[in-house]
């Protein structure tokens, strides 16, 4: 450090680091001079228009080497344990973006939201009532691992193909059940969303579409894995965590899906993609909601602007109001081009445009004129509980528990039609 950058350090000048060494561009940065990189301690915005604010860990910040350091008359001091710095500076906790590595909690922040406050990982561990240890054996990413913490196995679709699916082994199942609990439950959700929510089912997305002329249903493509483990950390350090903290979190709530590979007789599981929210771990779905707030927000928005009524079921957007195709295209357009804002895609082989005249649904509801199930799929029950006298006794008791199922599901939908289609049924009377 010259004489005068160390004077001009005392006068309170910002924090800087030298980044020519990771700069691939060393010539073209050279001729400009920059290639130092100016950190912000004044406790400002995270981003602009944020309440987030970045505060920042001093003992990380660029320190000032006074001249009796210069000279070698004095030992640099420790400022962490050994152990804290092997985590921070380790694979897992590794990033590029060094804006973030630095980052305090915002207590101010997680108060406002009501989260729970968890300056550090022990406070982690000690409100899942786990060690530290533990804590760090399922919060590290590795890149070839011997026993995985998922169980993966694939479902068919509906559509075709297969759905894969990766559920935690059961002592991680019970601390993301915790997690649940302490903090994704509590994570701001929009009111248009109706999917893995208290209070909210299919009724309650498809019942705000009853009686409109033109529904318009969009399907979000590859939900699960577009949700990463880097957009679970941005997250929670929006709300107001700390670069570790929101780093350990995010990979208990995230995996990445892995092959099995053998090397010199030994199978390890390789990851061959990236971290994201896997179908099967119980954090997943309240994840996503928070993730979308700003999507559902957005949507909404251009819903209200043309008088239209917006509501989303996990992946499924539906719109719906008074208008005409050629609207309805446009609305298509613009909707598509927010959700790729977003960093979504929209899947073109699940788009749906309704016109009033033919069936519409939502969910697999009928929103036509009422809620309810279309009069083919009751038809189809009617037949099946004329069918259940014909069956052996021994197949009755499962066949009845199943149609006393469905009319309490009919139920929940339309209690006219469970009522007129149970009277119709004498094998349930």
């Amino acid at each position: 450090m010259s004489l005068w950058r160390w004077i001009k350090s005392w006068f309170g000048a910002a924090p800087t680091r030298d980044i020519s060494r990771l700069d691939t561009t060393r010539s073209a940065s050279s001729a400009t001079g920059d290639v130092e990189e100016r950190i912000d301690i004044s406790g400002g915005p995270l981003k602009e228009h944020h309440r987030r604010r970045a505060l920042r860990d001093p003992r990380l910040l660029p320190k000032i080497k006074s001249p009796a350091r210069q000279l070698g008359l004095t030992k640099k001091k420790a400022v962490m344990s050994q152990t804290e710095a092997k985590r921070l500076f380790g694979g897992t906790l590794r990033t590029r973006n060094r804006q973030l590595r630095d980052l305090l909690p915002d207590e101010e922040q997680l108060k406002r939201l009501n989260l729970p406050l968890w300056r550090t990982e022990d406070d982690v561990a000690q409100a899942l009532g786990i060690s530290r240890r533990e804590l760090w054996f399922f919060s590290i990413h590795r890149e070839r691992e011997r026993r995985p913490h998922y169980v993966t196995f694939s479902l068919p679709k509906r559509s075709g193909g297969q759905r894969l699916i990766q559920a935690p082994k059961r002592r991680l199942k019970s601390i993301q059940r915790r997690l649940v609990s302490l903090l994704v439950s509590h994570l701001p959700v929009s009111e248009h969303a109706h999917a893995f929510r208290p209070g909210r089912s299919i009724r309650t997305g498809a019942e705000p579409h009853v009686g409109h002329r033109l529904l318009l249903k969009l399907d979000l493509q590859e939900f699960f894995p577009s949700v990463t483990f880097a957009r679970v950390r941005g997250l929670l350090i929006s709300y107001g965590y700390s670069y570790p903290v929101a780093t350990t979190l995010a990979v208990l709530m995230t995996e990445a899906e892995r092959q099995p590979v053998e090397v010199d007789g030994e199978v390890f599981f390789v990851p061959v993609g990236p971290r994201h929210c896997v179908q099967g771990a119980p954090t997943s779905p309240g994840l996503c909601n928070a993730l979308l707030l700003r999507l559902d927000r957005r949507l909404a928005g251009l819903a209200r602007k043309r008088q239209l009524t917006y509501t989303r079921y996990a992946d499924d957007l539906t719109f719906s109001g008074d208008l005409d195709r050629a609207q309805a295209e446009s609305l298509r357009a613009l909707a598509t081009h927010l959700i790729a804002s977003e960093g979504f895609t929209v899947n073109s082989k699940k788009t749906r445009i309704m016109a009033s005249g033919a069936r519409q649904s939502v969910t697999n509801v009928v929103v036509n004129q009422t809620l309810g199930l279309s009069r083919k799929e009751r038809r189809r029950w009617r037949a099946s509980a004329h069918q259940l006298s014909r069956r052996p006794e021994s197949e009755r008791a499962g066949l009845r528990a199943q149609l006393e199922g469905r009319i309490a599901f009919l139920h929940m939908l339309n209690p006219r039609q469970a009522e007129a289609l149970a009277r119709r049924l004498p094998a349930l009377q």
